[in-house]
């Protein structure tokens, strides 16, 4: 299977939502470019298995992990290169090196964090450019720690982080919109004390402002939060539901809450805009998935 598309249309986070809940193994590319054309800029290289990161790259050569081993003074780049050759196809070289005594388990750890966690959360600045996915494409062992990641947790750990939030605007969900929970239980992911605190919420009936002024938080900052739980795969955002108001005082309450359920013009929010719909506030695991799969159809 091999998919092709444009950042603008689905964002890395919707991307890597797409391969971990696929179960995906392969290599995804990402250009930081509008078009796919000859690469002129920064290629981006991560690859997955069953849906989990397990190794991510700046360059095509398999020599990433060797180089950061050289470059912190564990391996020389001749020893390094040696013992890729030595772990044939079937043991990643962090293993490899692990199992021979150069490198211990922390050592591992730090390596993994800089080759993956690091070099991919930082991709998440990224406003334009392009991806292809090919699930064809060997795992590389020389470029992999033996460790690896789910692509969700990568995805919280880069939107956490992110400064500009440029490129994800239109996704953000409706400040007049709500928050339920599509998981049983509690979230098996590791969420921090903010995250937490708005998980709380996901009875439905509050809307992000009424969250925001509570928690006495930003509202541009709920609205960071619930996109990134979202596209997680943890909760939805769906619109708030009005109960009716009786006709003989309908007028008198519309009056007296006007300016309770609407936003200053000062601060106001562009609109959901993920599907191009204006009917309804962004909701990941269905709509996402939904034309994700109608444009995997167009592009097979």
């Amino acid at each position: 299977m091999a998919i092709t598309g444009h950042l603008i249309e689905f964002s890395l986070a919707e991307i890597f939502q797409f391969l971990e809940q696929g179960h995906k193994t392969g290599l995804l590319t990402v250009f930081e470019q509008p078009e796919p054309t000859t690469p002129k800029n920064q290629v981006h290289y991560i690859w997955f298995n069953q849906g989990r990161i397990v190794a991510a790259a700046n360059r095509s050569d398999h020599h990433g992990l060797i180089s950061i081993i050289s470059h912190r003074g564990w391996l020389g780049d001749h020893a390094a290169s040696r013992f890729a050759q030595q772990c044939g196809t079937k043991v990643p070289l962090g293993l490899y090196l692990k199992s021979q005594g150069i490198l211990n388990a922390e050592q591992i750890k730090l390596l993994f964090y800089t080759q993956v966690m690091r070099r991919v959360c930082a991709l998440f600045t990224l406003l334009d450019g392009w991806f292809h996915f090919d699930s064809k494409v060997i795992l590389p062992m020389d470029e992999m720690t033996g460790l690896s990641a789910p692509a969700t947790e990568v995805t919280l750990a880069g939107l956490r982080v992110l400064k500009d939030w440029s490129a994800l605007e239109s996704k953000l969900p409706d400040p007049l919109s709500t928050i339920v929970s599509v998981v049983e239980g509690k979230p098996h992911l590791h969420l921090n004390s903010t995250e937490w605190q708005i998980w709380e919420y996901t009875n439905g009936n509050e809307t992000l402002l009424s969250i925001a002024k509570q928690l006495q938080k930003p509202i541009r900052q709920i609205q960071q939060i619930v996109f990134r739980l979202s596209v997680v795969g943890l909760i939805e955002d769906v619109p708030m539901v009005l109960s009716p108001v009786p006709d003989s005082t309908s007028k008198k309450a519309a009056a007296m809450g006007s300016d309770a359920i609407a936003p200053s013009s000062d601060n106001s929010i562009p609109p959901n805009a993920a599907d191009n719909q204006a009917s309804a506030p962004n909701q990941m695991s269905h709509s996402f998935l939904n034309n994700l799969m109608g444009f995997l159809k167009n592009k097979s």
